[in-house]
Parts: structure tokens; C-alpha cells; sequence
């Protein structure tokens, strides 16, 4: 249900804005999408593992607070975000 720390990195890397960069919001953003896609799949075979939504609930609700917030601050950095990420459609 978790990331490894390998798939964490990468995902890191591929977000960042700099090389040093591992908390800015479309970092958090991208770690937190792969976090809910890995607990969606977990929920195909585990339909009634309740505990376990209200984890992925509070990530979604981490999300889209963090993107509101990217949108206030940076409107264009949150357009490239959402279009990486495919989150809207």
C-alpha cells in the first residue's frame, strides 16, 4: 500500500525544482498522488477495509489543500502540475 523509498525517490527527482528540492508543494503533490493511486488499487480487492479509507480521504483532502495553495501563490506552476500529473480531466 506504501511507496518504497526507491519509487519515492524517483518521483522526487521527477518533481522537483531544484536538486535539493524534496518539500515544495508539487513534490508533495506528486508523492501524495502516488500514495492514493497505490490505496485505489488496494481498494479494488479490499472493498471493505474502512481504516484504510479514511487514510486515503485525508490524503486527497492533503492534496487538494496543497493545490489551493499552489494556486493562489503560482498559478502557472500549478497548470504544469495538474497537466504532469493527469489529475484533471
Amino acid at each position: 500500500m506504501s511507496i518504497t523509498a526507491q519509487r519515492k525517490g524517483e518521483v522526487i527527482a521527477d518533481n522537483a525544482r531544484s536538486a535539493a528540492d524534496t518539500g515544495s508543494a508539487e513534490v508533495q503533490v506528486a508523492i501524495l498522488s502516488e500514495r492514493i493511486a497505490n490505496l485505489t488499487e488496494h481498494f479494488k480487492t479490499h472493498k471493505k477495509d474502512n481504516h484504510s479509507r479514511r487514510g486515503l480521504l485525508k490524503m486527497v483532502s492533503q492534496r487538494r489543500r496543497l493545490l489551493d495553495h499552489l494556486t493562489k501563490v503560482d498559478r502557472a506552476r500549478y497548470t504544469a502540475l495538474i497537466t504532469k500529473l493527469g489529475l484533471r480531466r
